[in-house]
């Protein structure tokens, strides 16, 4: 069984493993990341849940007792640069570096704490993933990307408006289910490639693994037709257009007929 196909059926899982996934999904942009390196990775998860004390009760230890072992001894953090780098989004890297974005950052909190037996979630605020403990109904809510700084009620609200203009929304400190994070990595893995048009093969991967999980937007089909399509792969992007078309003709005809129309001119290019 492909990597591929593993991410697939892992998915799939009635309670899909985050690490798991991420590792798996890591393999598409890493050709040198194999079973081996995969269980190196899920070895340090579990040697650093191993160095956390035992005894912790309330979330508050919980938060300052990951906080002391990732972000100050360990040093797991991001900076502006990291976001110009594909390995920010690859979880066997971030263990390797100990730098990332926030929410690979934060998939690196919530895997060792939740070995360790702490009540951890991640907690997807617009722009900015951080991760909460205890119950989410009045969260300790923590900055992996600050490594491990403590964020107040008002602290959550900046970021929000920060990144978005809008204020914060309760919904937003819900508990985000693995595959929502998983689907979120790809997401800033597509916008990293979309950027840098030499790195279109990256952005397909991350469509073609993005449209495996379980739910989906239906319109990554047009994204991933427009791409193959502008990747000279035209028979193909042809057909994920009118596949697409198929998809959007009972809610909306008239894009259905735009769609095909591309489609069309897709497969005029061949002549």
């Amino acid at each position: 069984m492909s990597f591929r196909e593993r991410f697939a059926r892992e998915a799939r899982e009635e309670r899909p493993d985050l690490a798991r996934l991420c590792l798996l999904l890591a393999t598409e942009a890493d050709p040198g990341l194999d079973d081996r390196g995969i269980d190196e990775a899920e070895i340090e998860l579990d040697r650093l849940a191993g160095l956390l004390p035992y005894g912790l009760r309330t979330p508050s230890a919980w938060a300052s007792a990951v906080a002391e072992l990732l972000g100050e001894r360990c040093g797991f953090h991001g900076g502006p640069g990291d976001y110009g780098r594909l390995e920010s989004s690859l979880l066997h890297e971030v263990l390797r570096r100990r730098r990332g974005l926030p929410i690979l950052l934060s998939v690196v909190w919530l895997e060792v704490a939740r070995r360790a037996g702490a009540p951890v979630y991640g907690v997807a605020l617009p722009g900015h993933f951080v991760v909460g403990f205890g119950d989410p109904g009045d969260p300790v809510l923590v900055d992996p990307y600050a490594g491990g700084r403590p964020l107040t009620g008002a602290d959550a609200e900046l970021l929000v408006v920060s990144a978005t203009g809008a204020p914060l929304d309760p919904e937003h400190l819900e508990p985000a289910a693995p595959l929502e994070i998983v689907q979120r990595i790809l997401n800033n893995i597509r916008a990293w490639a979309a950027a840098r048009p030499e790195h279109s093969a990256v952005r397909l991967w991350s469509l073609d693994l993005a449209l495996l999980l379980p739910s989906h937007p239906a319109r990554l089909r047009y994204e991933r037709g427009q791409l193959l399509v502008g990747r000279g792969e035209f028979v193909t992007g042809a057909a994920e257009l009118e596949a697409y078309a198929e998809l959007v003709e009972v809610v909306d005809p008239e894009a259905a007929v735009r769609i095909r129309a591309q489609a069309g001119a897709a497969r005029a290019r061949l002549n």
